[in-house]
């Protein structure tokens, strides 16, 4: 067949995947914070309020004021020789980590975050433009919440309409259950306890707050953080009596979901157990919310309430373990594609 001279040049096709994580600002000044908070902050599926409502508070209260305190709490966990802060640096090494793990002439693997860069646009474009027509979206958040995932996927979907020529797509499903990932977990759990000089009364499970009124209108992430806890303590209810949850980074004047992590801390200080661990299950990654608010910031509540010892527990970040499970989990969802 004779060749059409002025036929657009296909790339050879390619599956493609791509790791979301949540977000990260360009630097902990006033600006780049702002601009980040101001993109996390007005994304629907996170603050559900009407916009004749929220844009106000928005711009003349909260990114007013915030991004300065915010930036404050990110420099203390930044990382100052690559000016960029653990949650980028930890996905993009576990991105690079897991491209060896893939045949790169069939596989192309990126990362990309929902708020801040690399956008998700942009690397969805890329993959498209070097020939993956099917992309498996891979949101690194054990537990489903519409808050999370639900909005990546948004974004993905407004991508598409930008695209002439769509590639099918396919969402890694919530791990929150996974043997592997429970296993994983445990792992960790053991390794930091047997590193430490004393042994601790209590592992406390801290997810990720969510306003209750989202629970009630069916969003399943409180569930699958309970389960999430349950199925570790099942694993550890032979060496650690006490494995607890709590939730925590709660904004504004609502109720969250309980316990919050203050009023964990008080009911297992009344309780006498004052030697406690901390771990982040629903964090693929190390962060703001893990490095700050529950290693430092955390760590000084407990003791004002009158506990002795407190340890946190890192994330899998990119260790051995969490790329072997990161990798299992994309060869799930990529069967009957390779």
């Amino acid at each position: 067949m004779k060749k059409v001279e002025d036929h657009p040049i296909i790339p050879s096709f390619k599956i493609g995947v791509l790791l979301v994580n949540l977000g990260t600002p360009e630097g902990t000044q006033y600006f780049p914070m702002r601009k980040y908070l101001n993109e996390f902050l007005s994304d629907k599926r996170v603050i559900e309020l009407p916009k004749l409502v929220w844009k106000p508070i928005l711009n003349l209260f909260i990114l007013t004021f915030r991004p300065r305190k915010s930036g404050k709490m990110y420099e203390k966990i930044w990382n100052k020789k690559k000016n960029q802060s653990p949650l980028r640096v930890n996905t993009e090494e576990q991105a690079e980590k897991l491209k060896q793990k893939f045949n790169k002439n069939k596989v192309m693997l990126d990362w990309a975050m929902r708020y801040g860069n690399p956008s998700i646009e942009s690397k969805i474009l890329n993959l498209t433009k070097n020939g993956c027509m099917k992309i498996l979206i891979v949101p690194l958040y054990p537990q489903y919440s519409a808050t999370t995932t639900a909005s990546v996927m948004d974004k993905v979907f407004d991508v598409m309409k930008k695209i002439r020529w769509q590639p099918s797509l396919r969402t890694l499903a919530p791990y929150y259950d996974e043997e592997l990932y429970i296993e994983k977990i445990v792992k960790q759990i053991r390794a930091h306890i047997k590193k430490l000089k004393w042994k601790p009364q209590a592992i406390i499970c801290s997810f990720h707050g969510l306003p209750k009124k989202y629970f009630m209108k069916g969003d399943p992430y409180h569930c699958q953080c309970v389960k999430t806890n349950r199925l570790i303590k099942e694993k550890l209810e032979k060496e650690i009596k006490n494995v607890e949850f709590c939730f925590q980074s709660r904004f504004g004047p609502q109720e969250w979901l309980k316990p919050y992590m203050n009023e964990k801390f008080k009911e297992l200080i009344d309780r006498n157990v004052k030697k406690v661990c901390m771990v982040a299950p629903g964090f693929s990654s190390d962060c703001l919310e893990t490095l700050e608010e529950i290693a430092i910031g955390g760590k000084e509540e407990f003791f004002e309430m009158g506990g002795t010892h407190f340890s946190y527990i890192g994330c899998l970040n990119d260790s051995k373990d969490s790329i072997e499970l990161i990798q299992k989990l994309i060869q799930k969802n990529l069967k009957g594609w390779i």
